[in-house]
């Protein structure tokens, strides 16, 4: 389903009264819930994955003031290669096949890093620079955002 299409769906059911829709086409399902802990859910082809997002608005009303802070995570140290579209991460070309990097790879400007899966076609990630891979930000298979970091290289 066209990404535009589905954002246009869950503009409507979280703009109406309507709590849940299922819509079934060619290309997938597609089943938005709206309520207490509402998901979206878009199964497809056998090799794409299940997408969800949260479509809770922001709660209305202050926390209690007993509450304690929660101090967010440290921010991670070096360059932060980051998803340049949506889609779903790969860590390997294939399944069961070695993974592009793991945590300690050397990499070069350039280096294919993984593989992002929008719309049924397989993107190779490049890495912007040089280095060591120092941490792993995705699992494999894990849907993605654009600007969602995905890896660490120092």
């Amino acid at each position: 389903m066209d990404l535009r299409k589905l954002k246009t769906l869950i503009d409507l059911v979280s703009e109406s009264n309507v709590s849940e829709l299922e819509i079934t086409e060619a290309e997938g399902k597609v089943r938005i819930v709206k309520g207490g802990g509402p998901v979206v859910h878009a199964a497809q082809a056998p090799m794409a994955q299940a997408t969800q997002a949260a479509l809770a608005p922001a709660p209305v009303g202050s926390a209690p003031a007993a509450s304690a802070p929660v101090a967010a995570p440290a921010a991670p140290s070096g360059h932060i290669v980051k998803s340049p579209m949506v889609g779903t991460f790969y860590r390997a070309s294939a399944p069961g096949a070695k993974a592009f990097v793991e945590i300690g790879s050397q990499v070069k400007e350039g280096d294919t890093i993984c593989i992002i899966e929008a719309m049924k076609i397989l993107n190779e990630i490049e890495t912007d620079k040089g280095g060591t891979i120092t941490q792993i930000l995705c699992e494999n298979g894990q849907a993605v955002e654009y600007g969602q970091p995905l890896f660490v290289v120092e």
